[in-house]
């Protein structure tokens, strides 16, 4: 049976064409998806049919109807890997920038379990058809360093470590401004955005506690490079924390840094910024217990390329001040 999925636009929602709400909503993962499903008649807008340019307002009551979900088994691709560390149990890859952790809506092919099943052949299928082998996962432009099960022994191992939060995860980011101190903590909910599903809110009343440490590492005009440890581990974490302490996260189309760059008044670090095409953050080091020797294992990855530019135009920039 279709699944009915039913959403009231709420009080001073910006109108807006039908196609790009249902995107916007986090119902559809893109506006060609909302458009194919509109035309197939599997929307009705307040109970009557409609089309993609029907304009969406406050009030409305949205109605979809989705098909039942057909998930098909991910299939090897030949995809080069940059591995840090690998045995019988797990595999630990530098995950570049730009690639998708496991198949799912608009990403069934080219994703990292793609590669990794034709590099190990089998993986562990605790993680359901879709994501074999996967224990934590990156976002798709978050560069850095992620480990799978290999097994189903060290998959429910490193999964319990995640849930207990012995897994040490530390991360750096360039960030627009400086924080308020040289170190610190923000120690906030995180939820589901009410409007827009594809974003995370630190002011929602379903937020759970989430926990970040950050220590300055360099200090430049108009931007600063971060480690951070995450001490919870919340979807976009990191990147809802400092959005929302007005110090976001450089190239962050999602949660915002494209208006604060224009403001920086150097045009050298505004050019350096600028060329940073995702958001510049970078899993540095997972430290974890081994699942079967129980030895602590720590896995690291030096800043990738872009990253590494951008922190050298920066450096060069403060030297000429």
């Amino acid at each position: 049976m279709p699944k009915k999925v039913t959403r009231q636009v709420p009080p001073g929602y910006k109108p807006r064409r039908l196609d790009i709400a249902l995107h916007g909503m986090g119902i559809f993962p893109s506006r060609s998806q909302a458009k194919h499903a509109i035309e197939e008649g599997r929307v009705k807008l307040s109970g009557a049919e409609v089309k993609p340019g029907n304009i969406v307002g406050s009030g409305d009551r949205i109605e979809v109807f989705l098909p039942d979900p057909r998930p098909a088994a991910p299939q090897p691709e030949n995809i080069p890997l940059d591995i840090i560390y690998e045995d019988k149990d797990i595999l630990v890859i530098d995950k570049p920038a730009g690639t998708v952790v496991h198949p799912g809506a608009g990403n069934m092919t080219g994703t990292l379990v793609n590669a990794v099943l034709f590099h190990c052949h089998d993986l562990s299928g605790i993680g359901g058809v879709l994501r074999p082998g996967v224990v934590h996962r990156l976002d798709k432009d978050t560069s850095g360093v992620l480990i799978m099960a290999k097994n189903d022994v060290a998959h429910n191992s490193i999964t319990k470590q995640f849930q207990d939060r012995s897994v040490e995860k530390i991360y750096l980011a360039i960030v627009l401004g400086r924080m308020p101190e040289p170190e610190g903590k923000i120690e906030k909910p995180i939820g589901r955005h009410p409007v827009r599903r594809t974003k995370m809110h630190g002011s929602t009343p379903n937020g759970r506690l989430a926990v970040t440490q950050w220590k300055e590492l360099e200090v430049f005009p108009g931007a600063s490079l971060l480690e951070l440890n995450l001490l919870t581990g919340r979807t976009h974490q990191i990147r809802v924390h400092l959005s929302e302490a007005g110090r976001p996260v450089v190239g962050d189309k999602l949660y915002g840094t494209k208006k604060r760059l224009k403001t920086i008044p150097d045009m050298a670090v505004r050019a350096a910024l600028i060329d940073i095409k995702r958001q510049a953050l970078h899993a540095h080091k997972l430290a974890v217990e081994h699942p079967t020797t129980g030895e602590r294992m720590t896995f690291t990855s030096p800043l990738p390329d872009d990253m590494r530019r951008a922190v050298e135009a920066l450096r060069y920039a403060a030297s000429k001040t």
